[in-house]
């Protein structure tokens, strides 16, 4: 089994900067894609940014140039660094990773992250 534990969100006004980080812990493998995903009350969830074990990333078109998405391979953890935030980016924000997992044998696994509120005031 594998477990996400994400932290960082919090209340911040209009401008303002948060840094969430995810943890995978577990019977892993290998982790391939590492991400995060944001819902927003009445809305569905959308990617926010994405990133690959070798560094391919990928930024929802209203982050792109203010949200920054890394990872620590050795610590199988993920960051979005977040600048400039608007109140559009109010929303609960989940990780996501996907991979390799191990037991008996080895299988894929996709897990999600328990999810963390972010609040950005005007």
């Amino acid at each position: 089994q594998v477990q996400l534990v994400e932290s960082g969100g919090g209340l911040v006004q209009a401008g303002g900067s948060l840094r969430l980080s995810c943890t995978a812990s577990g019977n892993i493998f290998s982790i391939n894609t590492m991400g995060w995903y944001r819902q927003a009350p009445g809305k569905q969830r959308e990617l926010v940014a994405a990133i690959t074990r070798g560094g391919s990333t990928n930024y929802a078109e209203s982050v792109k140039g203010r949200f920054t998405v890394s990872r620590d391979n050795a610590k199988n953890t993920v960051y979005l660094q977040m600048n400039s935030l608007e109140p559009e980016d109010t929303a609960v924000y989940y990780c996501n990773a996907n991979g390799l997992t191990y037991s008996d044998y080895v299988r894929e696994f996709d897990f999600w992250g328990q999810g963390t509120q972010v609040t950005v005031s005007s």
